[in-house]
């Protein structure tokens, strides 16, 4: 397991990590759940990296990438469905790249610190939505403070979507 006082380093995906995160989406256990379409899948990565909608970045470990995230603004793309999200969300999607890492808690852990981050920054409110049967994914979301929301199917498909909210912003609602 992961310790708590682990810290993740997150840098933008530059074309150098096009060969990494290649070989990532040919493991069976991101297969799964982004399709057989490997290039299509890394064409989606490098059109993010252009984009304004979505950050794509590498999480690193004491200096070795663990894993693939995406940083998204459902308001800045044209017909997403999670606009009916209150205005500042962001979504978040995780990969973990080496099965190796599998179960040890680093996706529980990278959430939980990006949130805190991003709520530093001022968003309100985060979502994730993994498939109903990413039994792993939804675990990892709930150990990092996110709650589902509802079920849904989105272009992607089912999934279930979970947010955490900002506690800052909830405790000057709340007036304290």
């Amino acid at each position: 397991m992961t310790d708590p006082e682990t810290i993740y380093d997150l840098r933008p995906v530059t074309p150098d990590d096009l060969p990494l995160l290649e070989s990532w989406l040919r493991q069976p256990h991101v297969g799964e759940w982004w399709g057989d379409d490997v290039l299509g899948s890394l064409e989606e990565i490098v059109e993010a990296a252009e984009g304004v909608d979505t950050e794509p970045l590498i999480v690193e470990l004491d200096g070795t990438p663990v894993g693939y995230l995406e940083i998204y603004d459902p308001h800045l793309e044209d017909d997403h469905p999670y606009q009916d999200q209150p205005f500042g969300t962001l979504g978040l999607d995780l990969t973990i790249g080496d099965p190796a890492l599998l179960g040890k808690g680093h996706g529980s852990a990278i959430l939980a610190q990006v949130s805190e981050q991003l709520f530093e920054e001022g968003a309100p409110q985060l979502i994730v939505d993994p498939h109903p049967d990413n039994v792993r994914a939804i675990r990892a979301a709930t150990k990092a403070g996110f709650s589902e929301l509802a079920r849904r199917t989105s272009i992607e498909g089912a999934v279930v979507l979970m947010a955490r909210l900002n506690d800052a912003d909830a405790e000057t609602q709340d007036g304290g």
